[in-house]
């Protein structure tokens, strides 16, 4: 049965149409179906990328004074709604509380551009840079993990694949090599947890 996908993203979604792609080639890439995106940022090119493809979108900002469990419950609500089989966060930037995860056991997975254990949270890319130019450091990475709880890119691993650091790297040559490693590491990983399911289940 082909899986159902949603995906929330917060701003130029590239691993969001990477998923449209592959779920639509027809080549059997991946057997899945992209059903819903959910944005929290009105100016976000997912959502661009979601109405060009016909995927349903919807744009779920955090209101003023709203506290973070309050909108992580609503946001569940919207993804129940779309009925996934996989939630996957590509380039989502806020952190999930529990008031959305544990409607979702062992179906939301995570896509950060680092290696396990190596450069959590935002601007990774930048410090793997900032990390290789100070001590000498020769490669990076990305990573695809389940998310089951509310750590900081720390859940069980299901895929990585690494990133070459070269000397002569700036922050646009380095991240257009992981940018390029996170669309295949993503869709490999999908694969695996289609065929396989989680491993905790």
């Amino acid at each position: 049965m082909t899986a159902r996908i949603v995906v929330l993203a917060s701003g130029n979604g590239s691993n969001f149409q990477a998923l449209i792609d592959a779920s639509i080639s027809g080549d059997g890439s991946l057997d899945a179906s992209v059903v819903g995106l959910v944005c929290n940022r009105a100016k976000a090119l997912a959502l661009v990328r979601a109405s060009r493809a016909a995927v349903p979108a919807v744009l779920l900002t955090r209101l003023d004074g709203e506290h973070r469990e309050a909108y992580d419950a609503r946001l569940a609500d919207v993804v129940a709604e779309m009925a996934p089989d996989i939630v996957v966060l590509a380039g989502w930037m806020r952190l999930l509380s529990m008031a959305f995860l544990e409607h979702f056991p062992q179906r939301v997975i995570n896509l950060h551009p680092a290696l396990p254990g190596q450069f959590p949270g935002t601007h990774a890319i930048e410090r793997a840079l900032e990390s290789a130019q100070r001590s000498g450091i020769d490669h990076t990475g990305v990573m695809v993990h389940y998310v089951p709880g509310e750590g900081v890119d720390d859940g069980p691993v299901i895929e990585t694949a690494s990133v070459v650091i070269h000397p002569d790297d700036t922050v646009d040559t380095l991240s257009a090599r992981v940018h390029a490693a996170e669309r295949l590491t993503l869709l490999s990983a999908l694969r695996r947890v289609i065929a396989n399911g989680p491993p905790l289940a």
